[in-house]
Parts: C-alpha cells; sequence; structure tokens
C-alpha cells in the first residue's frame, strides 16, 4: 500500500459496529453472572464446610459408649423384647430378619440367637475340654458332609530303556458321609425372673445352652453310638494294630489287665502311628486316668509327665500334648482309656452353624421354656490317624 492511500484511509470511520457492541456487551454481562454465581457457591461451601466441622466438633466430645449404644441399642431391645415377653415386632419393624439374625421369623415364633449369644456360646464350647478343640470342625449346609478319602497308593516301578511298560496299580477313592444330627436344649426361667431389668436374659441363656451343649457333643464325639447323635471313636470296630485294616481303630495292648506297669506300652502306642501324623499328635485322657500317668517314670527315675511352661500351654507326656477329656472311660479291665493320634485328621466334626431358639411361654407357666437346637455331627474320616491303648494282657 502506498503513502497516499494510506492518508486517504486515515480518515475512515475504524470504530466498531452495533453489532460487535452488542455481541462484546453480552459477553460481558454473561461473565459477570458466571462469576457472581462461583463467588455464591464457594459462600455457600465455606458455611457448609463451617457447619460441618461444629457438628465433628461436638461428635468428637460424645461419649463413645453412648455412640456403640446408639447402633446396638434396636436390635438389643428388640431381642430382649422376645425373651421376656414374646413380642417379635421389633424384629418386623428394624427389618433385622434378613440382616442381623441372618434368618426370617418362622410361622411357629422361632428365631436364631443374635450374634452376640452365638458368639458367646461357640468360645465356650471351643474352650470345653473336647475332642471338638482337636478335631477337625467343618460348616455345612445340607444334612451331611461327603468326603472323598484317597487311602491307596499308586503303583510305580523302575523302567528300562527298551523294556515295556506294565501297568501299575491304582489309588482308592472312599466317600465318608458324616450325617449332621439334631443337639436341643429346653431351659426354663420364671415369668417374673425375665420380668427382672436387671437381670442379663441372653447371657444367661447362652451359658444355660453352652453348657448343655457342650456336655451332650463332648460325649457323642468320644462314645456316641452314630444312632440320632455323632458317632464317637470309640464306637468303631477296634483290631490289634498287627492285623488292623481301613475302617477298624487299632490298638496297642498295655499287657497287664486294668493296669499300666511300665512305659513300653506307651513308646508302642506312640509309634504305632504313622510318622506323617505324629508331628500334629496328642493324647486323649480323663484326669483319673491323668493322675496314673503322672507318677510313671522312666528307668532313670524321670517323670515322663511335663506340665506347660508357661500359662495356657497343654500338659506334655512323652514331648506330646494332653488334652484332659472327661467321656474318655477310667482304666479298667479291658478299657480304651487313653487314645494317641492326629484327630484334625482323624475326627471331623460337620455343624449347621446357626442356633435355632423356640420361646414356649404356654407349656410350663408360670415358667417360660427356651427351646434351642443346633444340628451337628461327627465321624472318623481317616482310620490310620487315630490309636488307641487298651488295658488288657492282649
Amino acid at each position: 500500500m502506498t503513502d497516499p492511500e494510506i492518508l486517504s484511509r486515515a480518515g475512515e470511520d475504524l470504530s466498531p459496529s452495533p453489532e460487535i457492541k452488542t455481541a462484546v456487551a453480552g459477553f460481558l454481562s454473561e461473565f459477570r453472572s458466571f462469576s457472581d454465581d462461583v463467588a455464591n457457591r464457594l459462600q455457600q461451601q465455606d458455611e457448609r464446610m463451617t457447619k460441618l466441622s461444629a457438628k465433628m466438633t461436638h461428635a468428637a466430645h460424645r461419649p463413645m459408649l453412648s455412640a456403640q449404644a446408639d447402633v446396638e441399642a434396636p436390635h438389643q431391645k428388640a431381642f430382649d423384647a422376645y425373651l421376656r415377653s414374646g413380642d417379635d415386632t421389633g424384629f418386623r419393624a428394624l427389618a433385622l430378619e434378613g440382616k442381623a439374625l441372618s434368618t426370617a421369623v418362622a410361622a411357629d415364633g422361632g428365631v436364631l440367637v443374635s450374634p452376640a449369644a452365638t458368639d458367646t456360646i461357640r468360645a465356650i464350647l471351643t474352650s470345653t475340654a473336647s475332642i471338638r478343640s482337636v478335631a477337625s470342625v467343618v460348616a455345612v449346609e445340607g444334612g451331611s458332609l461327603d468326603i472323598l478319602i484317597d487311602r491307596g497308593e499308586v503303583g510305580a516301578g523302575w523302567a528300562t530303556e527298551t523294556g515295556g511298560a506294565t501297568e501299575s496299580s491304582t489309588g482308592i477313592l472312599e466317600k465318608i458321609s458324616v450325617p449332621v444330627y439334631e443337639l436341643a436344649a429346653q431351659p426354663k426361667a420364671s415369668q417374673r425372673l425375665l420380668d427382672d431389668a436387671a437381670f442379663d436374659v441372653e447371657a444367661w441363656l447362652a451359658a444355660r445352652i453352652a453348657e448343655k451343649f457342650a456336655r451332650a457333643e463332648s460325649s457323642a464325639f468320644v462314645t456316641g453310638n452314630g444312632v440320632d447323635k455323632p458317632r464317637g471313636f470309640l464306637s468303631y470296630p477296634m483290631a490289634a494294630n498287627g492285623s488292623w485294616i481301613w475302617g477298624q481303630v487299632g490298638y496297642i495292648a498295655s499287657g497287664t489287665s486294668g493296669a499300666l506297669s511300665t512305659i513300653d506300652p506307651l513308646v508302642d502306642l506312640v509309634y504305632s502311628l504313622g510318622a506323617e501324623y505324629r508331628a500334629r499328635a496328642c493324647f486323649v485322657m480323663n484326669s483319673r486316668t491323668t493322675g496314673v500317668l503322672r507318677k510313671l517314670k522312666d528307668a532313670d527315675g524321670r517323670f515322663l509327665w511335663s506340665d506347660g511352661m508357661v500359662s495356657g500351654e497343654p500338659a506334655r507326656l512323652m514331648g506330646y500334648k494332653v488334652l484332659i477329656c472327661e467321656d474318655m472311660p477310667d482304666i479298667t479291665a479291658g478299657s480304651f482309656a487313653i487314645a494317641f493320634g492326629d484327630f484334625q485328621a482323624g475326627y471331623t466334626i460337620a455343624e449347621r452353624p446357626e442356633l435355632r431358639v423356640l420361646r414356649d411361654p404356654y407349656s410350663a407357666k408360670p415358667h417360660v421354656l427356651f427351646y434351642a437346637t443346633k444340628r451337628v455331627g461327627g465321624g472318623i474320616t481317616d482310620f490310620a490317624a487315630i490309636k488307641l491303648l487298651k488295658f488288657a494282657a492282649s
């Protein structure tokens, strides 16, 4: 562009057109609205954060017991109301049938014990001197537990470079079924006792049922005949260990009828068990048999029995743990008063984990009956894992 052209255009009007002015004015107006909206939102957020901080500060000064009670109180009140008066409306109002209690209220009024009571019962059963504490415990959903046992060895042999391969033996698979039976208890209390607000109904119920169940199942795991109850390991066919076959419990004779004069039978009992089982093996006997064995000494005058070195550590006999189970028989002629084995491998307890309670205020007025049931079974699942000492000459 030449200088004359520049001079000629210098006098032109270069101001923005009306359309541009309108567009710029609209943009500035929208920007101011957006800016004001952002400022308002930030102010509201600051106010909310201030209120939330005040609430958290207030909650921090609230006692923790109160906060916990607010959460647990509805469930505890509903369960306590059911035990005291049979009122189950609290369960429906709080929708506890499928949550805290795990199972819906049945038409006959039965409900599952609350989680707190179930935990208490389980703890007492575990701490009781029972085969349960050393056996394998499996929770089941059906009416029985089926276990496949591989009790055969697959054959093998040395092969040559040019020789033909020969057929070897095949392992043996066997199915063992452990049925689940119903264990029941029916404690009772007067309605006046249940009306006492200072009485912890749930703790009392848990303790009474736990005591009853512990005694019943412990006895069945040892001597139960398998008819409507678990089958105890002393109820299976027995045979001298030298002629033992699968399906029997092998035993070692003490050499003296109804007595134990030397430690040799105990040594034979320990080493009649396979090496693969001895690592987890333990002795099982009652207190009276324990009193006899505590007096035994070896050839050098040293006691075979040794107490635990720390609190809670079980006593040991020949280096193996000892379970004092009062359901084992006494030392008498021909009795099987001592067992030794890996009970975790040898004996399996199958149980349904839930505990069911039915409140009956009518059958024994003025008392209220609490009918509690639990389904449990037990049986030997590895016959090679348990050995017995028979107090007989042979």
